[in-house]
């Protein structure tokens, strides 16, 4: 048997206990699936340094892989960060269950009583690259949700995630729950993403998190239905009423807190009138921290500009800046160049913050915030699966909410349709 014979064989089997088991978890309690996410905590907090141990593993092998080191820290597991996991779950656990909920109730004349209510997706196939923490996020919200989730993280994260995929698993026993509600993907060979993109019969929708290469094969190829998380092109805007303080500070914190995560801010917008003050200060405040600034006509940057850095997401210690003439150029600018992902204006003009707001048609539109914020653990929803930046269904931070479909309850005396 060839080995893509054996790839297919297991995607399916995998698959078939999937849809097994999101049968069984569209009537799960509430109180079961609070309880697995709780006892998912635990597992995780209590196993900690196998973790740890599992992501050493991991980050010599990203090592050997030559990637960088923005992509080394979204890779890197610490304490801290566990705490963040941990933590994580268990918001998500604290969550109201979704599945049920009433959306919309109304009567018709003709003597209907008409209840639209949320309902779980079925199984989800999450792709992901990197982050071994999407692991816990993504399998923890699918399990709120009342969905099976299959799991393939990237070949960086391997020992990271199966790490962390057996004390979800843990969870799912203690409460009683199918242990097939959550699977991992158990190899690297990248046929086994063909394979699930293709899985029509299993998958009820894909999610990509990941880069642009990664988000754009499964786009192409996959014959599942996607919620599409695109890269992130996040601008800055500094408007010519810019808090001068403020400026600074949001500057710094969205370009260099972590620069390899989705809302790390890419470019930054000046105001002409504030060009060669606040904005040049700004610009030099970066060169300080050791962002290689890529400026355009009139900054003193790091590197002059070109036309393939609008529009560029670096994920590094790397910026664009570019002066822009007022309000609706920088507008313009963005609706050329923005992925629809995060973007923000800081000013301490409310038309403007109005007008940008109206104007820009990004997931994400922030003011005088950090775009680091752009996370659905900071929006209250514990994680997130990532950031959809489409239109269709789910759109900004795709939490548990997110991740449900509804239906409609329809009963009356006896009515008749004349």
């Amino acid at each position: 048997m060839k080995d893509n014979d054996n790839i297919a064989e297991l995607v399916a089997s995998i698959g078939q206990r999937a849809r097994a088991a999101a049968t069984q978890l569209a009537h799960a309690s509430a109180e079961r699936k609070h309880a697995a996410l709780i006892a998912a905590a635990d597992a995780v907090w209590k196993n900690r340094a196998d973790i740890i141990s599992a992501n050493a593993e991991d980050l010599e092998f990203g090592r050997g892989k030559g990637l960088s080191d923005a992509m080394m820290d979204r890779l890197r597991l610490d304490e801290d960060r566990i705490r963040s996991i941990v933590d994580g779950l268990r918001t998500i656990a604290e969550q109201t269950d979704p599945i049920g909920a009433v959306m919309q109730e109304w009567d018709m004349p003709s003597g209907l009583h008409i209840k639209r209510v949320r309902t779980p997706l079925g199984v989800i196939g999450v792709i992901y690259e990197s982050r071994p923490n999407v692991t816990a996020d993504a399998g923890a919200l699918c399990l709120k949700a009342g969905n099976a989730v299959i799991l393939r993280g990237g070949s960086e994260s391997f020992h990271s995630s199966r790490a962390i995929h057996a004390c979800l698993v843990e969870g799912l026993k203690a409460a009683s729950l199918p242990e097939d509600a959550i699977q991992l993907i158990p190899t690297r060979d990248r046929e086994a993403v063909a394979e699930m993109l293709r899985a029509v019969d299993y998958i009820d929708v894909i999610v990509p998190r990941g880069g642009k290469g990664l988000v754009g094969l499964v786009q192409r190829e996959a014959r599942v239905p996607v919620f599409a998380h695109l890269e992130g092109i996040v601008h800055v805007y500094l408007d010519k009423d810019a808090d001068p303080e403020k400026a600074r500070a949001v500057v710094m914190n969205a370009k260099t807190r972590r620069t390899g995560i989705c809302g790390a801010a890419e470019c930054l917008l000046i105001h002409r009138d504030i060009a060669a003050t606040l904005g040049q200060s700004i610009v030099d405040d970066l060169k300080s921290a050791g962002v290689r600034v890529h400026a355009g006509e009139g900054l003193d940057g790091t590197d002059d500009a070109t036309d393939d850095d609008w529009g560029r997401e670096y994920l590094d210690m790397d910026i664009a800046a570019k002066i822009v003439d007022d309000l609706d150029s920088a507008i313009a600018h963005i609706q050329k160049y923005s992925s629809n992902h995060t973007d923000c204006i800081i000013t301490e003009d409310p038309a403007a913050v109005a007008k940008f707001f109206e104007r820009i048609d990004s997931a994400i539109l922030m003011h005088n915030s950090s775009t680091q914020f752009a996370d659905g653990g900071e929006f209250g929803m514990g994680a997130e699966i990532g950031i959809a930046t489409g239109k269709m269904h789910a759109r900004g931070p795709v939490g548990a909410e997110q991740l449900t479909s509804f239906k409609y309850l329809v009963s009356s005396d006896g009515a008749l349709r004349p």
